[in-house]
């Protein structure tokens, strides 16, 4: 039997030690006593914390020193206890009329300081909790940092892109699924099934959000929704997922043909294929994140489908909680954000005709190298 009391670290001390050093210099050029952390991902990125109960209140105490402290409820006690490299874990205990926010003040004033960071811009913490927040570090200059951690995470060290290129390798294999039973007559259900399932059976994760699977007119859709029908015998099935592991989000979009294509779907897939192409030759180091979504705009656009296309063509991936694997940034028009290498995206080409109940798109995973963007994800 393992042992309960050694922590399960997916990397090494060395590196969440590396990891929080970037993130105290940080805090240093801000002056900064402090950072209160609420997102899972932080938490994970800088101690190996996994667990979902950012649901409820639940903090990160970072000190300029070096020093940390977890607020959390029970369940989580030992939770973070063999999954991280934290010590000092406090709880707070469920009552009515709890108010955990003020015994993280008390935490705080045992090192002293006046100027705290904050990661507001998180799913872990609500805005009810936020003021409770507010109000208990009413004597203290609460600053935003919700961008310190963020911004540390979206260059990828080698330890963590060995687990994005296997979260790839699960995505390919779910692909394979999808694409294999997509017939006329199968059944959604199935086909999802058999996705899902090929995550698991190679030791991946559930993923930061539902897969997103749709038929017939609900293949236009791009947020997932409950019901499944079988497939037509003239069809078209999108799907968009995510291989998974550690933590880690490999993301893939397809419409899959089923049965004849019209001619309209074979006019979009051709639009969508030279998209694809130019956004990856946009996509590099030294180039904004706005470009490549001009190429992916003007490619649409000179077709006719400024109608039918997004707003943004895709996001940074990296390690992800419920309730979305979507990471900052976003590549949408006017991003100034400079890409730079060992940064991990997920670039997705869609067009949605309603007028004429067509759907195609493509997406796939792409890796900054020094000089490019190179595909994780096999093409399909």
């Amino acid at each position: 039997m393992e042992d309960s009391q050694k922590p399960f670290l997916h990397f090494s001390r060395e590196e969440f030690a590396g990891r929080r050093a970037r993130v105290l210099a940080e805090m240093q050029k801000r002056g900064l006593d402090a950072l209160l952390l609420f997102r899972q991902e932080s938490m994970y990125y800088l101690t190996g914390f996994d667990s979902f109960g950012y649901v409820f209140f639940q903090c990160l105490l970072l000190r300029a020193g070096g020093e940390m402290t977890l607020l959390t409820r029970a369940p989580d006690l030992r939770q973070a206890r063999q999954t991280s490299v934290i010590e000092d874990i406090r709880i707070w205990k469920d009552a009515p009329g709890a108010r955990p926010a003020l015994q993280l003040r008390e935490i705080a004033r045992e090192g002293g300081g006046s100027r705290f960071g904050v990661e507001w811009d998180s799913h872990g913490i609500t805005a009810k909790n936020g003021m409770e927040l507010a109000g208990a570090f009413s004597d203290t200059v609460l600053e935003d940092a919700s961008a310190i951690v963020s911004e540390l995470r979206a260059v990828k060290s080698e330890s963590e892109l060995h687990y994005v290129r296997r979260a790839a390798e699960l995505a390919g294999e779910a692909m394979n699924a999808a694409v294999e039973l997509a017939k006329p007559g199968a059944f959604e259900g199935d086909i999802l099934a058999a996705m899902q399932g090929a995550v698991f059976r190679g030791g991946g994760d559930y993923s930061g959000n539902e897969f997103i699977l749709g038929s017939g007119a609900r293949a236009l859709l791009c947020r997932s929704f409950s019901g499944r029908r079988n497939l037509s015998p003239d069809d078209q099935l999108t799907v968009e997922f995510a291989g998974v592991y550690r933590r880690y989000h490999a993301a893939m979009m397809k419409t899959i043909l089923v049965g004849k294509p019209s001619p309209r779907h074979r006019e979009m897939q051709k639009v969508c294929e030279e998209a694809r192409e130019k956004c990856r030759e946009a996509l590099r180091p030294g180039r904004a994140l706005g470009e490549v979504f001009s190429a992916y705009a003007k490619t649409a656009d000179a077709a006719g489908m400024k109608r039918h296309r997004f707003n943004a063509t895709g996001y940074s991936l990296g390690a992800a909680f419920a309730p979305t694997w979507m990471d900052w940034p976003m590549i949408c028009e006017g991003s100034e954000f400079v890409a730079r290498p060992n940064m991990v995206f997920f670039v997705h080409i869609i067009l949605m005709d309603s007028e004429n109940n067509a759907a195609m798109s493509t997406g796939e995973t792409l890796l900054t190298t020094k000089t490019a963007a190179q595909s994780l994800t096999a093409p399909f």
